[in-house]
């Protein structure tokens, strides 16, 4: 009986960070600004890509997508998390707790292959510059970000599907948010067929496109190394170097999370991990295209000029 109330629980208490109340109202300031700042800067990131005409190959498409992605992934937590930090625990229903995992995961996973489809451009368009046009083309580059949110899709319904159908043995997640991890604590019996998916499914979505990535900048790499001109390096890394600190922010956290063990899990580790690439990897992701790119800033100086006398 017990039991099966526990199952049929219609919502969760989400603890958030219950263990530092006395801190919540500078943790709100500094991650509402964060958001804010977040929201504006792939936004104008989005408008310049879409408004300036010498921004038009695949590569600033991508990063427009990527800032779109970021958008939704930070949104789909950032209101929860504020949620807490004003009224301490929050009650969520399990519907909506599912809709929060589902597209947490879909945007979560559809960027990790979307980084993967970047890197496969940077590889086209240094080892091949002849073909890049041909190959990347527009039909190409769109049936890349649409695979990427096909599994995005499939990774987000697999996992929602499977722990939600599952019964459960409490109603206390001690998250900030509806996330895999903390909600296997609240599976009732042996999780290991559970946290085993969990991996399988994560070296499917992190590992494989992670390799890819790997793969592409080792051919990258050796194709630089035998071009003749110095000049000719330094721009091809140029090129490069921005999208590899992106990926290297985002797989480290996500990597870390997720391709471990359960019981190396640790909550305020978890918690911080969570906030790495949740959060502050939004954020960073357009100030390193920005500010390590001369056309997104020849695109920015433009536009501000072209602002400053329509005034």
């Amino acid at each position: 009986m017990i039991l099966g109330n526990l199952s049929a629980l219609s919502e969760f208490r989400l603890l958030g960070f219950s263990g530092i109340s006395h801190w919540h109202p500078l943790l709100f300031a500094v991650l509402f600004s964060l958001y804010l700042l977040t929201l504006m800067a792939n936004t104008v990131i989005v408008f310049i890509i879409n408004s300036d005409n010498t921004l038009g190959s695949s590569m600033y498409f991508f990063l427009a997508q990527l800032s779109c992605l970021d958008i939704c992934y930070l949104s789909v937590m950032i209101p929860t998390i504020l949620e807490n930090l004003v009224v301490g625990t929050v009650s969520i229903s399990k519907t909506r707790c599912a809709m929060q995992m589902f597209f947490f995961l879909f945007f979560g996973v559809a960027e990790c292959f979307l980084l993967a489809a970047m890197s496969l451009d940077r590889y086209f368009a240094i080892c091949h510059p002849l073909h890049y046009s041909i190959i990347m083309s527009s039909r190409v580059c769109t049936s890349l970000v649409a695979g990427s949110y096909i599994c995005g899709t499939g990774v987000g319904l697999v996992h929602t599907l499977t722990t939600f159908s599952s019964p459960l043995c409490g109603s206390a997640i001690d998250h900030f948010f509806c996330e895999i991890q903390p909600l296997l604590d609240l599976l009732c019996g042996n999780t290991f067929l559970r946290e085993t998916q969990v991996i399988v499914v994560a070296v499917f979505a992190i590992l494989s496109p992670f390799l890819l990535i790997i793969y592409s900048y080792i051919c990258i790499i050796s194709t630089i190394l035998h071009m003749a001109s110095a000049e000719s390096q330094k721009k091809a890394f140029s090129t490069c170097s921005s999208h590899l600190l992106v990926v290297a922010l985002f797989y480290g956290a996500a990597g870390f999370m997720y391709l471990r063990p359960k019981y190396s899990y640790c909550a305020s580790v978890d918690k911080f991990l969570s906030l790495s690439y949740s959060v502050v990897t939004p954020l960073l992701n357009p100030l390193i295209y920005s500010l390590r790119n001369k056309e997104v800033k020849g695109a920015l100086k433009r536009k501000w000029r072209k602002t400053n006398l329509m005034c």
